[in-house]
Protein backbone atom coordinates (compact mmCIF):
# COMPACT_ATOMS: atom_id res chain seq x y z
CA UNK A 1 0.00 0.00 0.00
CA UNK A 2 1.46 3.31 -1.03
CA UNK A 3 2.12 5.46 2.27
CA UNK A 4 -0.84 8.20 3.01
CA UNK A 5 1.07 11.25 2.19
CA UNK A 6 2.01 10.38 -1.12
CA UNK A 7 -1.43 9.89 -1.88
CA UNK A 8 -2.43 12.56 -3.83
CA UNK A 9 -6.44 11.57 -4.19
CA UNK A 10 -6.39 10.89 -0.48
CA UNK A 11 -4.43 14.27 0.43
CA UNK A 12 -6.72 16.38 -1.82
CA UNK A 13 -9.90 14.53 -0.38
CA UNK A 14 -9.33 14.98 2.64
CA UNK A 15 -8.60 18.98 2.32
CA UNK A 16 -11.65 18.83 0.22
CA UNK A 17 -13.40 17.75 3.32
CA UNK A 18 -11.66 19.36 5.78
CA UNK A 19 -12.50 22.89 3.38
CA UNK A 20 -16.17 22.17 2.95
CA UNK A 21 -16.98 21.15 6.72
CA UNK A 22 -15.67 24.42 7.79
CA UNK A 23 -16.68 26.65 5.15
CA UNK A 24 -20.33 24.90 6.27
CA UNK A 25 -20.04 25.71 9.82
CA UNK A 26 -19.58 29.26 9.91
CA UNK A 27 -23.13 29.53 9.35
CA UNK A 28 -24.50 27.42 12.05
CA UNK A 29 -24.08 29.95 14.65
CA UNK A 30 -25.73 33.28 15.84
CA UNK A 31 -22.70 35.58 15.68
CA UNK A 32 -21.84 35.77 19.47
CA UNK A 33 -20.95 39.66 21.19
CA UNK A 34 -18.45 41.37 21.47
CA UNK A 35 -16.02 40.30 19.31
CA UNK A 36 -18.35 38.92 16.49
CA UNK A 37 -21.12 41.55 16.84
CA UNK A 38 -18.43 44.36 16.54
CA UNK A 39 -16.80 43.52 13.80
CA UNK A 40 -20.08 42.10 11.57
CA UNK A 41 -21.87 45.64 12.42
CA UNK A 42 -18.53 47.46 11.34
CA UNK A 43 -18.47 46.11 7.64
CA UNK A 44 -22.29 46.34 7.51
CA UNK A 45 -21.94 50.24 8.52
CA UNK A 46 -18.99 50.76 5.79
CA UNK A 47 -20.99 48.69 3.52
CA UNK A 48 -24.11 50.49 3.42
CA UNK A 49 -22.53 53.75 3.58
CA UNK A 50 -19.55 53.21 0.88
CA UNK A 51 -17.07 55.10 3.07
CA UNK A 52 -13.97 52.68 3.22
CA UNK A 53 -11.63 55.16 4.83
CA UNK A 54 -13.58 56.27 7.90
CA UNK A 55 -14.08 53.00 10.20
CA UNK A 56 -17.26 53.87 11.88
CA UNK A 57 -18.94 51.32 14.92
CA UNK A 58 -22.62 52.19 15.56
CA UNK A 59 -22.00 55.50 13.57
CA UNK A 60 -19.33 56.62 16.01
CA UNK A 61 -16.01 56.99 14.56
CA UNK A 62 -13.99 53.97 15.55
CA UNK A 63 -9.99 53.93 15.19
CA UNK A 64 -8.87 50.70 17.58
CA UNK A 65 -7.89 48.75 14.48
CA UNK A 66 -6.97 49.23 11.19
CA UNK A 67 -9.72 48.41 8.47
CA UNK A 68 -9.00 45.44 6.33
CA UNK A 69 -11.04 43.05 8.66
CA UNK A 70 -14.00 45.30 7.99
CA UNK A 71 -13.03 45.84 4.21
CA UNK A 72 -12.84 41.63 3.77
CA UNK A 73 -16.44 41.59 5.61
CA UNK A 74 -17.85 44.24 3.81
CA UNK A 75 -16.45 42.65 0.45
CA UNK A 76 -18.34 39.52 1.61
CA UNK A 77 -21.60 41.35 2.25
CA UNK A 78 -21.81 43.11 -1.56
CA UNK A 79 -20.57 39.68 -2.62
CA UNK A 80 -23.23 37.11 -0.71
CA UNK A 81 -25.39 39.84 1.26
CA UNK A 82 -25.66 40.13 5.37
CA UNK A 83 -25.42 37.17 7.29
CA UNK A 84 -23.69 35.23 9.37
CA UNK A 85 -21.38 33.21 7.47
CA UNK A 86 -21.12 36.08 5.07
CA UNK A 87 -19.31 38.05 8.84
CA UNK A 88 -16.91 34.99 9.55
CA UNK A 89 -15.83 34.77 5.38
CA UNK A 90 -12.68 36.47 5.67
CA UNK A 91 -11.49 34.65 9.01
CA UNK A 92 -12.78 30.73 7.65
CA UNK A 93 -10.76 31.69 4.66
CA UNK A 94 -7.45 32.51 6.63
CA UNK A 95 -7.84 29.66 8.93
CA UNK A 96 -7.66 27.04 5.60
CA UNK A 97 -5.38 29.08 3.74
CA UNK A 98 -3.08 29.29 6.90
CA UNK A 99 -3.59 24.89 6.77
CA UNK A 100 -2.44 25.07 3.08
CA UNK A 101 0.55 27.19 3.49
CA UNK A 102 1.69 25.79 6.11
CA UNK A 103 1.47 22.48 4.50
CA UNK A 104 3.28 23.58 1.60
CA UNK A 105 5.85 25.22 3.29
CA UNK A 106 6.59 22.00 5.31
CA UNK A 107 6.94 20.37 2.34
CA UNK A 108 9.00 22.42 0.72
CA UNK A 109 11.15 23.19 3.59
CA UNK A 110 11.58 19.53 5.54
CA UNK A 111 10.00 16.83 2.92
CA UNK A 112 6.65 15.60 1.81
CA UNK A 113 5.65 13.38 5.27
CA UNK A 114 6.41 17.05 7.10
CA UNK A 115 4.56 18.98 4.87
CA UNK A 116 1.30 16.56 5.21
CA UNK A 117 1.88 15.90 9.06
CA UNK A 118 1.97 20.40 9.05
CA UNK A 119 -1.44 20.86 7.60
CA UNK A 120 -3.04 17.89 9.42
CA UNK A 121 -1.52 19.05 12.98
CA UNK A 122 -2.59 23.00 12.37
CA UNK A 123 -5.80 21.84 10.77
CA UNK A 124 -7.23 19.89 13.98
CA UNK A 125 -5.50 22.67 16.61
CA UNK A 126 -8.18 23.35 19.01
CA UNK A 127 -7.12 26.71 19.22
CA UNK A 128 -6.70 27.55 15.30
CA UNK A 129 -9.60 25.40 14.17
CA UNK A 130 -11.86 27.51 16.53
CA UNK A 131 -11.09 30.94 15.81
CA UNK A 132 -11.29 30.23 11.96
CA UNK A 133 -14.71 30.22 12.79
CA UNK A 134 -14.88 32.97 14.74
CA UNK A 135 -15.75 36.49 12.97
CA UNK A 136 -12.69 38.59 15.22
CA UNK A 137 -9.37 39.84 14.44
CA UNK A 138 -7.31 37.28 15.70
CA UNK A 139 -7.34 35.21 13.07
CA UNK A 140 -7.17 37.77 9.88
CA UNK A 141 -4.10 38.67 11.34
CA UNK A 142 -2.48 35.19 11.83
CA UNK A 143 -3.14 34.58 8.30
CA UNK A 144 -1.56 37.62 6.89
CA UNK A 145 1.34 36.87 9.77
CA UNK A 146 1.46 32.86 8.26
CA UNK A 147 2.45 34.09 4.69
CA UNK A 148 4.81 36.53 6.05
CA UNK A 149 6.59 33.23 8.09
CA UNK A 150 6.27 30.66 5.65
CA UNK A 151 7.80 32.90 2.80
CA UNK A 152 10.29 33.36 4.77
CA UNK A 153 11.04 30.16 5.54
CA UNK A 154 10.68 29.25 1.75
CA UNK A 155 12.32 32.05 0.41
CA UNK A 156 15.66 31.18 2.94
CA UNK A 157 15.87 27.29 2.54
CA UNK A 158 19.20 26.30 1.15
CA UNK A 159 19.67 25.90 -2.28
CA UNK A 160 16.59 28.12 -3.77
CA UNK A 161 17.43 30.02 -6.85
CA UNK A 162 18.03 33.68 -6.97
CA UNK A 163 14.60 34.35 -8.53
CA UNK A 164 12.50 32.25 -6.02
CA UNK A 165 13.80 33.83 -3.26
CA UNK A 166 13.05 37.26 -4.24
CA UNK A 167 9.51 35.96 -5.10
CA UNK A 168 8.93 34.43 -1.67
CA UNK A 169 10.70 37.43 0.19
CA UNK A 170 8.18 40.05 -1.65
CA UNK A 171 5.50 37.74 -0.47
CA UNK A 172 7.12 38.19 2.92
CA UNK A 173 7.27 41.32 2.62
CA UNK A 174 3.30 42.34 1.47
CA UNK A 175 2.37 39.31 4.28
CA UNK A 176 3.59 41.99 6.73
CA UNK A 177 2.22 44.67 4.95
CA UNK A 178 -1.24 43.14 5.35
CA UNK A 179 -0.56 42.22 9.22
CA UNK A 180 -0.23 45.66 9.76
CA UNK A 181 -3.46 46.52 8.12
CA UNK A 182 -4.62 43.87 10.30
CA UNK A 183 -4.45 44.82 13.45
CA UNK A 184 -1.56 47.49 13.39
CA UNK A 185 2.26 47.83 13.91
CA UNK A 186 2.76 44.24 14.96
CA UNK A 187 2.38 42.89 11.76
CA UNK A 188 6.00 44.36 11.20
CA UNK A 189 7.35 44.55 14.90
CA UNK A 190 6.84 40.50 15.52
CA UNK A 191 8.22 39.22 12.21
CA UNK A 192 11.35 41.91 12.99
CA UNK A 193 11.80 40.91 16.54
CA UNK A 194 11.66 37.25 15.71
CA UNK A 195 14.92 37.97 12.87
CA UNK A 196 16.63 40.09 15.61
CA UNK A 197 16.61 37.29 17.92
CA UNK A 198 17.78 34.53 15.38
CA UNK A 199 20.12 36.59 14.10
CA UNK A 200 21.63 37.39 17.56
CA UNK A 201 21.42 33.26 18.44
CA UNK A 202 22.76 32.15 14.95
CA UNK A 203 25.07 35.30 14.31
CA UNK A 204 23.99 34.49 10.83
CA UNK A 205 24.20 38.30 10.07
CA UNK A 206 24.12 37.67 6.24
CA UNK A 207 20.46 36.74 6.50
CA UNK A 208 20.10 40.13 5.97
CA UNK A 209 20.97 40.85 3.02
CA UNK A 210 19.19 37.93 1.77
CA UNK A 211 15.90 40.20 3.01
CA UNK A 212 15.60 42.36 -0.30
CA UNK A 213 14.98 44.99 2.01
CA UNK A 214 14.97 47.92 -0.73
CA UNK A 215 12.17 45.95 -3.03
CA UNK A 216 10.53 44.20 0.06
CA UNK A 217 10.12 47.98 1.91
CA UNK A 218 9.15 49.39 -1.47
CA UNK A 219 6.06 47.25 -1.47
CA UNK A 220 4.93 46.97 2.18
CA UNK A 221 5.20 50.86 2.16
CA UNK A 222 2.47 51.08 -1.13
CA UNK A 223 0.89 47.86 0.39
CA UNK A 224 0.23 49.61 4.17
CA UNK A 225 0.69 53.30 3.52
CA UNK A 226 -2.15 54.75 1.56
CA UNK A 227 -4.93 54.05 4.04
CA UNK A 228 -2.86 55.40 6.78
CA UNK A 229 -2.29 58.56 5.02
CA UNK A 230 -6.20 58.53 3.65
CA UNK A 231 -7.50 58.23 7.14
CA UNK A 232 -5.08 60.82 8.55
CA UNK A 233 -6.23 63.34 5.98
CA UNK A 234 -9.90 63.00 6.78
CA UNK A 235 -9.61 62.53 10.26
CA UNK A 236 -7.00 64.19 11.84
CA UNK A 237 -7.17 62.93 15.44
CA UNK A 238 -6.51 59.35 14.48
CA UNK A 239 -2.65 59.36 14.20
CA UNK A 240 -2.71 60.19 17.87
CA UNK A 241 -5.21 57.83 19.12
CA UNK A 242 -4.11 54.96 17.18
CA UNK A 243 -0.58 54.79 17.43
CA UNK A 244 0.03 55.83 20.76
CA UNK A 245 -3.13 54.80 22.90
CA UNK A 246 -3.65 51.69 20.59
CA UNK A 247 -0.15 50.57 20.78
CA UNK A 248 1.98 51.93 22.92
CA UNK A 249 -0.78 52.48 25.92
CA UNK A 250 -2.20 49.08 25.10
CA UNK A 251 1.01 47.54 25.65
CA UNK A 252 2.84 49.21 28.85
CA UNK A 253 -0.40 50.74 31.16
CA UNK A 254 -3.37 49.15 32.47
CA UNK A 255 -5.93 51.56 31.00
CA UNK A 256 -7.44 48.98 29.07
CA UNK A 257 -8.34 46.90 32.20
CA UNK A 258 -6.98 43.29 30.28
CA UNK A 259 -4.49 42.45 32.30
CA UNK A 260 -4.18 38.48 33.18
CA UNK A 261 -1.93 36.20 35.46
CA UNK A 262 1.83 36.16 33.78
CA UNK A 263 1.30 32.69 32.52
CA UNK A 264 -1.99 32.61 30.82
CA UNK A 265 -0.80 32.68 27.77
CA UNK A 266 1.29 29.33 28.35
CA UNK A 267 -2.01 27.70 29.55
CA UNK A 268 -3.36 29.03 26.59
CA UNK A 269 -0.76 27.73 24.15
CA UNK A 270 -0.83 24.37 25.20
CA UNK A 271 -4.54 24.25 25.29
CA UNK A 272 -4.44 24.93 22.30
CA UNK A 273 -2.39 22.13 20.67
CA UNK A 274 -4.66 19.53 21.96
CA UNK A 275 -4.65 17.14 20.53
CA UNK A 276 -0.82 17.27 19.92
CA UNK A 277 -0.03 18.85 23.10
CA UNK A 278 1.71 15.34 24.32
CA UNK A 279 4.38 15.90 21.75
CA UNK A 280 4.64 19.34 21.82
CA UNK A 281 7.61 19.60 24.32
CA UNK A 282 9.75 17.29 22.49
CA UNK A 283 9.12 19.35 19.44
CA UNK A 284 10.16 22.32 20.96
CA UNK A 285 13.38 20.62 22.17
CA UNK A 286 13.52 19.87 18.25
CA UNK A 287 13.54 23.32 17.60
CA UNK A 288 16.94 24.09 19.54
CA UNK A 289 18.95 21.53 17.57
CA UNK A 290 20.94 21.83 14.60
CA UNK A 291 19.42 20.32 11.89
CA UNK A 292 22.21 18.17 10.72
CA UNK A 293 20.92 16.48 7.47
CA UNK A 294 20.18 20.11 6.03
CA UNK A 295 23.40 21.29 5.40
CA UNK A 296 23.86 25.75 5.40
CA UNK A 297 23.70 28.21 7.76
CA UNK A 298 19.81 28.90 7.93
CA UNK A 299 18.30 26.82 10.31
CA UNK A 300 14.72 27.00 9.94
CA UNK A 301 13.61 24.84 13.03
CA UNK A 302 15.21 27.40 15.23
CA UNK A 303 13.27 30.21 13.53
CA UNK A 304 9.97 28.17 14.23
CA UNK A 305 10.99 27.93 17.70
CA UNK A 306 12.10 31.55 17.82
CA UNK A 307 9.23 32.69 16.17
CA UNK A 308 6.86 30.90 18.73
CA UNK A 309 8.55 31.89 22.16
CA UNK A 310 9.12 35.60 20.64
CA UNK A 311 5.49 36.20 20.34
CA UNK A 312 4.68 34.26 23.13
CA UNK A 313 7.35 36.18 25.46
CA UNK A 314 6.13 39.56 24.22
CA UNK A 315 2.38 39.19 25.11
CA UNK A 316 3.19 37.64 28.07
CA UNK A 317 4.70 40.90 28.92
CA UNK A 318 2.05 43.20 27.70
CA UNK A 319 -0.19 44.85 30.45
CA UNK A 320 -2.79 44.03 27.63
CA UNK A 321 -3.89 40.24 27.77
CA UNK A 322 -6.64 38.59 25.73
CA UNK A 323 -6.61 34.70 24.58
CA UNK A 324 -6.38 35.09 20.62
CA UNK A 325 -3.30 37.23 20.49
CA UNK A 326 -0.99 34.35 20.56
CA UNK A 327 -2.80 32.71 17.79
CA UNK A 328 0.22 33.69 15.14
CA UNK A 329 2.72 30.84 16.77
CA UNK A 330 0.18 27.86 15.94
CA UNK A 331 1.21 27.52 12.40
CA UNK A 332 5.27 27.12 14.18
CA UNK A 333 4.19 25.19 16.44
CA UNK A 334 2.61 22.94 13.76
CA UNK A 335 5.48 22.54 11.61
CA UNK A 336 7.68 22.01 14.55
CA UNK A 337 5.08 19.14 15.91
CA UNK A 338 5.17 17.71 12.50
CA UNK A 339 9.10 17.79 12.05
CA UNK A 340 8.75 15.55 15.64
CA UNK A 341 6.43 13.38 14.01
CA UNK A 342 8.02 12.28 11.63
CA UNK A 343 11.46 11.07 13.45
CA UNK A 344 9.01 10.29 16.51
CA UNK A 345 9.52 7.15 18.51
CA UNK A 346 6.36 5.11 18.83
CA UNK A 347 6.01 5.62 22.63
CA UNK A 348 6.38 8.98 21.92
CA UNK A 349 3.16 8.78 19.58
CA UNK A 350 1.31 6.00 22.15
CA UNK A 351 2.13 8.79 25.34
CA UNK A 352 1.19 11.65 22.70
CA UNK A 353 -2.52 9.56 21.71
CA UNK A 354 -3.18 8.18 24.91
CA UNK A 355 -3.30 12.02 26.35
CA UNK A 356 -5.67 12.58 23.45
CA UNK A 357 -7.35 10.31 24.40
CA UNK A 358 -7.45 11.76 28.02
CA UNK A 359 -8.97 14.56 27.07
CA UNK A 360 -11.69 12.75 25.96
CA UNK A 361 -12.97 11.37 29.23
CA UNK A 362 -12.43 14.78 30.33
CA UNK A 363 -15.09 16.29 28.61
CA UNK A 364 -17.31 13.17 29.31
CA UNK A 365 -16.73 14.04 33.02
CA UNK A 366 -17.52 17.39 32.26
CA UNK A 367 -21.03 16.25 30.92
CA UNK A 368 -23.00 15.73 34.29
CA UNK A 369 -22.10 19.44 35.49
CA UNK A 370 -22.30 21.30 32.71
CA UNK A 371 -25.49 23.33 34.14
CA UNK A 372 -23.13 24.73 36.98
CA UNK A 373 -21.74 26.86 33.90
CA UNK A 374 -24.95 29.13 33.63
CA UNK A 375 -23.88 32.75 34.76
CA UNK A 376 -28.50 32.53 35.75
CA UNK A 377 -30.74 29.85 36.65
CA UNK A 378 -32.70 30.72 33.84
CA UNK A 379 -30.15 29.55 31.31
CA UNK A 380 -29.62 26.15 32.80
CA UNK A 381 -31.87 24.91 30.13
CA UNK A 382 -29.04 25.98 27.62
CA UNK A 383 -26.48 24.02 29.35
CA UNK A 384 -28.66 21.38 29.03
CA UNK A 385 -29.06 21.49 25.58
CA UNK A 386 -25.21 21.78 25.11
CA UNK A 387 -24.20 18.78 27.28
CA UNK A 388 -25.03 16.18 24.20
CA UNK A 389 -22.79 18.17 22.18
CA UNK A 390 -20.16 17.60 24.25
CA UNK A 391 -20.76 14.37 25.28
CA UNK A 392 -20.23 13.70 20.99
CA UNK A 393 -17.09 15.49 21.23
CA UNK A 394 -15.71 13.62 24.18
CA UNK A 395 -16.60 10.43 22.64
CA UNK A 396 -14.85 12.07 19.02
CA UNK A 397 -11.96 12.64 21.20
CA UNK A 398 -11.58 9.29 23.21
CA UNK A 399 -12.49 7.11 20.28
CA UNK A 400 -9.72 8.54 17.81
CA UNK A 401 -7.11 8.85 20.77
CA UNK A 402 -7.19 5.09 21.41
CA UNK A 403 -7.59 4.74 17.45
CA UNK A 404 -4.80 6.07 17.10
CA UNK A 405 -3.12 4.34 20.14
CA UNK A 406 -3.64 1.48 18.57
CA UNK A 407 -2.00 2.62 15.67
CA UNK A 408 1.47 3.93 16.85
CA UNK A 409 1.41 0.33 18.93
CA UNK A 410 1.91 -1.17 15.39
CA UNK A 411 4.37 0.55 13.98
CA UNK A 412 7.94 -0.56 15.01
CA UNK A 413 10.10 2.63 14.47
CA UNK A 414 10.56 3.84 10.46
CA UNK A 415 8.68 0.53 9.49
CA UNK A 416 4.99 0.56 8.51
CA UNK A 417 5.10 4.30 7.52
CA UNK A 418 1.57 3.84 6.10
CA UNK A 419 0.50 2.65 9.45
CA UNK A 420 2.19 6.21 11.16
CA UNK A 421 0.61 8.12 8.45
CA UNK A 422 -2.68 6.83 9.42
CA UNK A 423 -2.45 7.26 13.25
CA UNK A 424 -1.34 10.83 12.48
CA UNK A 425 -4.94 11.34 9.83
CA UNK A 426 -6.92 9.54 12.69
CA UNK A 427 -6.00 11.83 15.40
CA UNK A 428 -6.14 15.05 13.36
CA UNK A 429 -9.75 13.92 12.51
CA UNK A 430 -11.14 13.09 16.16
CA UNK A 431 -9.39 16.67 17.06
CA UNK A 432 -11.41 18.51 14.36
CA UNK A 433 -14.63 16.87 14.91
CA UNK A 434 -13.90 17.74 18.40
CA UNK A 435 -13.27 21.50 18.33
CA UNK A 436 -16.37 21.31 15.73
CA UNK A 437 -18.81 19.35 17.89
CA UNK A 438 -17.81 21.76 20.56
CA UNK A 439 -18.16 25.18 18.68
CA UNK A 440 -21.90 23.85 16.94
CA UNK A 441 -23.34 22.58 19.87
CA UNK A 442 -23.10 26.20 21.39
CA UNK A 443 -25.30 27.97 19.54
CA UNK A 444 -28.46 27.73 22.03
CA UNK A 445 -25.79 29.75 24.27
CA UNK A 446 -24.76 31.80 21.67
CA UNK A 447 -28.15 33.27 20.54
CA UNK A 448 -29.10 33.87 24.16
CA UNK A 449 -25.95 36.06 24.40
CA UNK A 450 -26.74 37.90 21.36
CA UNK A 451 -30.32 38.55 22.33
CA UNK A 452 -31.46 37.15 19.37
CA UNK A 453 -34.91 35.64 20.61
CA UNK A 454 -35.82 39.59 20.82
CA UNK A 455 -35.46 40.30 17.20
CA UNK A 456 -39.10 39.23 16.32
CA UNK A 457 -40.71 41.50 19.30
CA UNK A 458 -38.36 44.59 18.60
CA UNK A 459 -38.85 44.68 14.97
CA UNK A 460 -42.78 44.52 15.10
CA UNK A 461 -41.82 47.80 16.77
CA UNK A 462 -39.92 49.49 14.28
CA UNK A 463 -41.10 52.08 11.88
CA UNK A 464 -38.60 53.98 9.09
CA UNK A 465 -38.93 56.78 11.77
CA UNK A 466 -38.43 54.96 14.97
CA UNK A 467 -35.72 56.06 17.36
CA UNK A 468 -33.79 53.30 18.96
CA UNK A 469 -31.92 53.93 22.07
CA UNK A 470 -29.54 51.65 24.08
CA UNK A 471 -29.41 52.85 27.93
CA UNK A 472 -26.61 51.88 30.06
CA UNK A 473 -25.20 49.05 27.39
CA UNK A 474 -24.42 48.21 24.29
CA UNK A 475 -25.93 45.50 22.15
CA UNK A 476 -23.00 44.75 19.47
CA UNK A 477 -24.76 41.76 17.69
CA UNK A 478 -28.73 43.00 18.05
CA UNK A 479 -27.18 46.28 16.16
CA UNK A 480 -25.90 44.18 13.38
CA UNK A 481 -28.58 42.25 13.32
CA UNK A 482 -31.18 45.15 13.36
CA UNK A 483 -29.74 46.70 10.90
CA UNK A 484 -29.65 49.84 12.34
CA UNK A 485 -27.56 52.27 14.04
CA UNK A 486 -28.60 52.93 18.11
CA UNK A 487 -28.52 56.07 20.07
CA UNK A 488 -25.99 55.53 23.41
CA UNK A 489 -27.44 56.76 26.49
CA UNK A 490 -25.28 56.39 29.54
CA UNK A 491 -22.45 54.18 27.82
CA UNK A 492 -18.93 55.31 26.81
CA UNK A 493 -16.69 52.21 27.01
CA UNK A 494 -14.93 51.61 23.95
CA UNK A 495 -16.92 54.61 22.30
CA UNK A 496 -14.95 57.15 24.67
CA UNK A 497 -12.46 58.37 21.92
CA UNK A 498 -15.56 58.55 19.17
CA UNK A 499 -17.90 60.09 21.24
CA UNK A 500 -15.08 62.74 22.33
CA UNK A 501 -15.25 63.62 18.24
CA UNK A 502 -18.70 63.56 18.16
CA UNK A 503 -20.46 64.38 21.09
CA UNK A 504 -24.21 64.88 19.59
CA UNK A 505 -24.63 61.28 18.82
CA UNK A 506 -25.29 60.06 22.41
CA UNK A 507 -26.92 61.10 25.27
CA UNK A 508 -24.91 61.38 28.23
CA UNK A 509 -27.21 60.74 31.07
CA UNK A 510 -30.86 58.63 31.89
CA UNK A 511 -32.22 61.96 32.91
CA UNK A 512 -31.81 63.41 29.98
CA UNK A 513 -32.85 59.92 28.06
CA UNK A 514 -36.12 60.26 30.16
CA UNK A 515 -37.05 63.75 28.66
CA UNK A 516 -36.16 63.19 25.46
CA UNK A 517 -38.38 60.10 25.82
CA UNK A 518 -41.09 61.68 27.52
CA UNK A 519 -40.98 64.37 24.57
CA UNK A 520 -40.99 62.21 22.06
CA UNK A 521 -44.49 60.19 23.21
CA UNK A 522 -45.84 63.61 23.30
CA UNK A 523 -45.48 64.73 19.97
CA UNK A 524 -46.27 60.74 18.46
CA UNK A 525 -42.55 60.18 18.12
CA UNK A 526 -41.93 56.20 18.01
CA UNK A 527 -39.35 54.80 20.75
CA UNK A 528 -37.45 51.61 21.47
CA UNK A 529 -34.42 51.29 23.97
CA UNK A 530 -32.93 48.80 24.54
CA UNK A 531 -31.90 48.61 28.63
CA UNK A 532 -29.78 47.07 31.43
CA UNK A 533 -31.65 45.65 34.27
CA UNK A 534 -31.33 47.38 37.31
CA UNK A 535 -31.89 51.14 34.70
CA UNK A 536 -35.48 49.86 33.95
CA UNK A 537 -36.04 48.92 37.47
CA UNK A 538 -35.01 52.35 38.76
CA UNK A 539 -37.21 54.21 36.08
CA UNK A 540 -40.01 51.86 36.48
CA UNK A 541 -40.08 52.70 40.26
CA UNK A 542 -39.82 56.54 39.04
CA UNK A 543 -43.14 55.92 36.94
CA UNK A 544 -41.50 56.30 33.56
CA UNK A 545 -44.03 55.46 31.01
CA UNK A 546 -43.08 52.79 28.92
CA UNK A 547 -44.18 49.26 27.62
CA UNK A 548 -41.95 46.35 28.00
CA UNK A 549 -41.84 44.83 24.45
CA UNK A 550 -39.36 42.06 25.05
CA UNK A 551 -37.15 40.45 27.85
CA UNK A 552 -34.65 37.89 29.09
CA UNK A 553 -32.85 37.44 31.80
CA UNK A 554 -29.97 40.06 30.45
CA UNK A 555 -31.30 43.13 29.27
CA UNK A 556 -35.12 44.57 28.60
CA UNK A 557 -36.89 46.28 25.60
CA UNK A 558 -39.46 49.09 25.76
CA UNK A 559 -41.41 51.22 24.11
CA UNK A 560 -42.80 54.54 24.29
CA UNK A 561 -46.90 54.90 24.70
CA UNK A 562 -47.82 56.81 21.72
CA UNK A 563 -51.33 57.57 20.29
CA UNK A 564 -51.69 55.29 16.70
Amino acid sequence: MNELHKNKTFVWSLFAVFTFISLYALGLRTLVPPDEGRYAEMAREMFVSGDWVTTRLNGIKYFEKPPLQAWMNALSFALFGLGDWQARLWTGLCGIGGVLLTGYTGSKVFGPRVGFYAALVLGSCFYWVACGQINSLDMGLSGMMTIALCALLVAQRDGVSARERRTWMLACWAGMALAVLSKGLIGLMLPGGVLVVYTVITRDWKLWTRLHLGPGLLLFFVIATPWFVLVAINNPEQPAFFFIHEHWDRFFLKEHHREQVWYVFFVLAAVGMVPWLGVLGQSLALGARREKHLPGLFRPRLMLLVWAVFILLFFTKSNSKLPGYILPIFPALALLVASYLDIASRRSRMINAALAAMVGVALLATVPFMTRFAGRATEAVLYQAYQPWVLAAGVAALAGGALAWFLARQTVNNDATNRRDLSVVVLAIAGFATTELILAGFEPIGHMRAGANLLPAIRAELKPDTRIYSVGTYEQSLTFYLGRSVTLVDYRDEFGFGLQQQPQLAIPTVTAFVAQWTRDAAVGVRDVAIIRADIYNDLKQKGVPMRVVAQDARRTVIANDVSP
